[in-house]
């Protein structure tokens, strides 16, 4: 089965957690991530710069060990980025910012990548929505 997974949650949410170990078992009963999709606070696992206490999960990093392992298409919506104050080396420019705190995995790219994914997909998984 084909699956999209869709995180809208923080990294520190309790589903944020839920959604990489859903994806984790995913991969290992043998199915298919056509693409993860990090959307509103979603986008925070993805920054290079997320400090997460001793004692915890490190998510940003086991996200980006996980999809750098399984070669996964990992994408972080440009505006719930931008808007949060993730940006890549290219939207630091653009935008004239010190600084990017988004890196590979990760791409940046539309909703529209969320849609494509969803049509791809058996099944849209979404963890953390309102």
């Amino acid at each position: 089965m084909k699956f999209a997974i869709a995180l809208f949650a923080p990294p520190h949410a309790p589903a944020a957690r839920r959604a990489l170990r859903f994806a984790e078992a995913t991969i290992a009963g043998g199915h298919e991530i056509v693409r993860l999709f990090f959307y509103q606070d979603g986008v925070h696992s993805a920054a290079s710069n997320v400090v997460t206490p001793q004692d915890e999960l490190d998510l940003p990093l086991a996200w980006r060990n996980f999809i750098n392992a399984n070669q996964l298409d990992a994408v972080v919506c440009i505006a719930a980025a931008l808007r949060r104050g993730l940006l890549n080396d290219q939207e630091a420019q653009r935008y004239g910012r010190p600084g990017a705190n988004l890196h590979a995995p990760w791409e940046l790219s539309g909703l529209g990548q969320l849609h494509e994914a969803a049509q791809q997909a058996d099944r849209l998984v979404c963890f953390g929505g309102q």
